[in-house]
């Protein structure tokens, strides 16, 4: 642990670890070209085991310095800032300090408007953790903050919003991910396909009832890849019949 939380201390841990072939990889794989999802995004080629250590021995960096992180180009920077922001979320949770919680909700919501969080993996690691973990106990009218993420013209808090289910599916509170999926059932992009896909997945593990039931109204609209991602766990036969349009 380091006694001084500065950016200094960060910057030369990242140093540490940087592998310049690592980046290479990851900026063909997180799509940064010029027109691409991920565009001006730039990789020091850090593993996620070590961002997470890094975040450890961060955890206590406050507001305005995570914010500096966040208003980085590199990719591991911001990952590191919302991996702290996981550990002050839940640390606030543990304490039930609902103003530290609100604060850290802002926080974050502000960063997402600002396309801070703004890569696939940023939203995966983080939505469910803090935006889901938040709204676990909260009522209808509180958890309006995902039915207007899912409406934003913004793909990143999009996915936010249905990420962020994955907190309620594990507790098998499936309403507002089936809700946010029918929102989400016609948008455009591969990402939002993807993640659509995935949670409908999710629920599928908990109660494949309820997937079907929403599949049989929706599956011939979805998209191909939404349906396959939805459907990978079911045996073959069930499987393949979604796949022909024979259910």
């Amino acid at each position: 642990m380091f006694n001084f939380m500065t950016l200094e201390n960060i910057e030369k841990e990242l140093e540490k670890h940087a592998d310049s072939e690592k980046a290479k990889i990851s900026q063909g794989f997180f799509k940064t070209n010029l027109g691409q999802y991920g565009e001006g995004d730039v990789f020091l080629g850090i593993s996620v085991p070590q961002q997470r250590q890094i975040a450890r021995e961060f955890k206590d960096l406050d507001m305005n310095k995570l914010q500096e992180l966040l208003n980085s180009d590199i990719h591991e920077k911001r990952l590191i800032a919302l991996l702290i922001l996981i550990e002050q979320f839940k640390k606030a949770s543990k304490e039930k300090n609902p103003s530290n919680e609100k604060q850290i909700i802002d926080f974050y919501l502000d960063n997402a408007k600002k396309n801070n969080i703004n890569n696939w993996d940023l939203v995966d690691l983080s939505a469910h953790k803090i935006i889901g973990g938040y709204l676990l106990d909260k009522n209808n009218k509180e958890k309006d903050i995902l039915y207007n993420l899912a409406k934003s013209k913004n793909l990143w808090e999009k996915r936010i919003a249905i990420v962020s289910c994955f907190a309620f599916i594990r507790t098998n509170d499936f309403e507002d991910a089936i809700k946010i999926s029918e929102i989400l059932l016609k948008d455009s992009h591969d990402l939002i396909h993807k993640s659509v896909g995935w949670m409908l997945r999710e629920v599928g593990k908990k109660d494949e009832k309820v997937l079907e039931d929403f599949l049989k109204r929706h599956y011939k609209q979805m998209s191909r890849t939404t349906l396959r991602y939805a459907i990978e766990r079911f045996e073959e036969k069930k499987r393949l019949k979604y796949l022909r349009g024979e259910i």
